[in-house]
This record gives structure tokens, sequence and C-alpha cells, in this order.
């Protein structure tokens, strides 16, 4: 009887730490910026929402993991990430061979183009910006892209998108190139009723994913599992829906 007693409670320790084990591999955190409305962005009261936070949340809840937010400025967001700060990046990251060469991605989970937004009331054009001013938030394609494109106009770089916004409805910039789904989030919105699209986009087809930190294949493949099962079961485009009256998935 005792012996029995004894391979029971044995089994049952064995099973409480098990359980342990696989209780503490499920908690994750996710960096995010939490300046980069309608993706993420943090509310008055400290709340963080957005789309790449619902996604985030879907992600975590389909591998039924336990996932913490932490807040990082977009410019340190990287290297926090390799600081082991936290375990992911949802932040609309765009995957980029520079990048690659720093962390890791999953599969993409949304398809992003570059566009101007200007003034209404401004002749604003892709095609002529010499001597104009343009926007952008540092550390990002738009940034890049402008460098190498427009050499003949000014570039002003800014920490966060809100801030290149900013002054561009104050008349500091005389537009701002950025991501479409957030200069679309911003002409729509109180703020951003000063402005508009300028022309068509002009570039497409960059990607974003999920950063990770060099050889963390284990999460990769249990996130890029969760993009496929989000995107099968409707929840993405319930999340798609509430931000976008488009697919922004794309191809």
């Amino acid at each position: 009887m005792r012996i029995a007693m004894r391979l029971a409670l044995a089994a049952s320790t064995i099973a409480l730490a098990i359980g342990a084990a696989q209780a503490q591999e499920t908690k994750l955190k996710i960096g995010t910026e939490g300046a980069y409305p309608p993706f993420n962005n943090l509310t008055s009261d400290g709340k963080l929402e957005g789309f790449d936070i619902d996604i985030a949340r879907a992600l975590c809840e389909e591998m039924k993991a336990d996932c913490e937010f932490v807040t990082q400025d977009w410019d340190g967001i990287i290297p926090a990430l390799q600081a082991g700060k936290f375990d992911a990046i949802v932040a609309s990251m765009s995957i980029t061979e520079e990048r690659q060469k720093q962390v890791d991605f999953t599969n993409p989970y949304y398809t992003n183009s570059l566009v101007f937004v200007a003034p209404k009331d401004s002749e604003f054009e892709a095609s002529a910006t010499s001597g104009k001013t343009i926007g952008v938030q540092e550390g990002t394609i738009a940034a890049i892209f402008t460098e190498k494109t427009y050499p003949d106009a000014e570039m002003k770089a800014y920490p966060s998108q809100l801030e290149a916004w900013a002054d561009l409805s104050n008349g500091r910039v005389d537009a701002v190139l950025a991501d479409f789904g957030v200069q679309y989030g911003w002409i729509n919105s109180d703020d951003g009723a000063c402005c508009e699209f300028k022309g068509e986009a002009v570039s497409k087809d960059d990607v974003i994913g999920i950063a990770i930190r060099k050889g963390d294949t284990e999460l990769r493949d249990k996130l890029n599992a969760a993009i496929a099962a989000i995107r099968a079961n409707g929840k993405y485009a319930e999340i798609n829906k509430k931000y976008f009256p488009f697919d922004i998935f794309g191809e």
C-alpha cells in the first residue's frame, strides 16, 4: 500500500512539474511601439490598441500562450529584442534584407505600400520634389526610400510617426511618406482631416512580418502555424474588418 501511495505521489509530483514547465514555456513577451495608429497605439489611459495588438492577441490565443506586451521606442526595438527584453516584435515591421541580418521573421501577416500625404490644398507631387521637405519616421523603409529616391528634397526624420504628422499639420514639412495603412488611418481621423493622399503608391508589395531572435525556429514555426490558423478560421478577417474596409493581407 505504501509503495503504491509513494508511486502515485511521485507520478502526481512529476505531472505537476511537467504542467508547470509547460505553463512556463507558453509565456511570451511581445514588443511593440505604441505610437503607430491604427496598428499599435497607447490610449490616454495607457492601454494598447490597434491591428497589430489584436493580431498578436489572436496568435497568442491560438498558441495557447500567455502573452505580455512591452512598449519600446522604434529606434531601439531590434536591439531590445536581441537583448531579450521581449521574444517577438509585432509592430508593423517590414521584412528587409538589412533587418534579416539582425533578426529572423515569420511569414508575412500583411502587405504594405508607401504613399504620400499632404494638405488637401497642396499641389505636392511625387514627381516634383525638388525643394520640398518630406517627413518620415526614422529607421523605417520610408526613410530609406526617401533618401534614395528623392535626393533633391530635404528629408526630416522623426522618432515617431505621430511627430511627423504633427509637423505636417503645422506646415513644417510639405508631405509625409509612410505606409499606406497607417496613412489611411490618420487621414480618416480628426487629426488628419487636413490632409489627403497625393498620387499613387510610390513603392509596392513590401511585406510585414513578426521579428524574432536569430535561430529561434521553434517560436517562428509556432507563429507561422498560428498565422495560417487565424487566416483559415476567420479571426484574421474579423480583425481586418475592424480597422480597414479592404483586405490588408494582400495576395
